[in-house]
């Protein structure tokens, strides 16, 4: 009798090692290969951050080195730290004792689960942005670092404007952002149903509507990289968002795109090895199909998280002209 080989299955090489990854996976993965091939993850954090979404260090490099990375020289490179971020520059920032805003954590409840948010809003030393007025509610979506400190400003940078901004830890069930090893975030975010994150943010303006918040009748949304995903994702789920701004995220199942009833601003770099950018023409195809109100603004000169003032790839004037079209989209909208 003949005796076969048994073969683990993750030593078997799938043709496509990316096939078994849902969108968000993917997305992100591709996310961490540019960073590395950038010089902003070195190998160690690459492989980790990978590792953790596709189910371990040896399907990791199976990924990576599918995504063109030369694992031999990857190999040689010095098993230095990822630079920690730098202090936010954005002269849009707005500190946590600014006397113009008032900020504090939350909890609720959504699916089950206590979730933490971050709330901000305007106290009467603010002065509104042009056309705002008494501003409505505003949900922000973190990327997939999770409720950061930059995520916290840009929540107090609405407030400074005049609405009540919102920004939900959808780590919490997990135990939440700082709880959370920062390399696993990730894989924590990408896994499972991506419906459980937009649940999270129709049941934080259900908690407003139930508190009696008049705000919470003029509801906007604006999210970042994996954010950027999740908005795109609750507008076509959640009727009761007036506007919404994604910032270069992946688009949305484009079946579901009809049931967007939210005013779209789509915010994209110029750059074509940004991941965010793969699919964007058949989404405003379906966009146009579907008579969804919307613009996308391509931003010159950017790349990937060119509004993230911590990070590398930061613009400056991009992320000001970017904020500037925000405020103004929602003052259309939502004020």
């Amino acid at each position: 009798m003949t005796t076969r080989e048994i073969v683990p299955v993750s030593a078997a090489i799938d043709p496509d090692p990316l096939s078994p990854l849902n969108q968000m996976q993917q997305y992100l993965v591709h996310e961490f290969v540019d960073d590395y091939n950038d010089g902003y993850l070195n190998r160690r954090d690459l492989v980790s951050k990978v590792g953790h979404i596709v189910g371990g260090a040896s399907t990791a490099l199976i990924v990576i080195k599918a995504l063109g990375v030369d694992l031999e020289v990857a190999e040689a490179q010095e098993a230095s730290s990822t630079p920690v971020p730098s202090a936010a520059k954005s002269p849009l920032s707005v500190a946590a004792d600014d006397p113009a805003i008032t900020g504090g954590d939350f909890t609720y409840e959504s699916g089950g689960v206590t979730y933490t948010a971050y709330e901000a809003k305007p106290t009467g030393s603010a002065t509104p942005a042009a056309g705002v007025g008494k501003g409505g509610l505003i949900l922000v979506c973190h990327e997939n670092r999770g409720l950061t400190e930059h995520i916290r400003d840009v929540t107090r940078r609405f407030a400074k404007a005049g609405y009540l901004a919102v920004a939900v830890d959808l780590v919490s069930p997990e135990g939440g952002t700082a709880e959370s090893d920062p390399s696993a975030i990730p894989g924590i975010l990408t896994a499972g149903d991506m419906s459980r994150h937009v649940q999270a943010f129709a049941d934080v303006i259900t908690r407003y509507e139930e508190a009696g918040e008049e705000r919470a009748t003029r509801v906007g949304m604006t999210g970042f990289c994996f954010g950027g995903g999740i908005t795109w994702r609750t507008a076509t789920k959640e009727p009761r968002l007036k506007a919404a701004i994604p910032y270069y995220g992946p688009p949305p199942p484009l079946g579901d795109v009809p049931d967007i009833s939210a005013a779209m601003l789509g915010v994209y770099s110029d750059d074509p090895g940004d991941f965010a950018n793969n699919g964007r023409d058949d989404l405003e195809a379906a966009l146009k199909a579907a008579n969804i109100r919307y613009e996308f603004k391509i931003y010159p000169d950017t790349q990937h998280a060119f509004n993230n003032d911590t990070g590398p790839r930061y613009n400056e004037e991009q992320a000001n002209a970017a904020w500037k079209d925000s405020l103004a989209w929602f003052a259309k909208y939502v004020a």
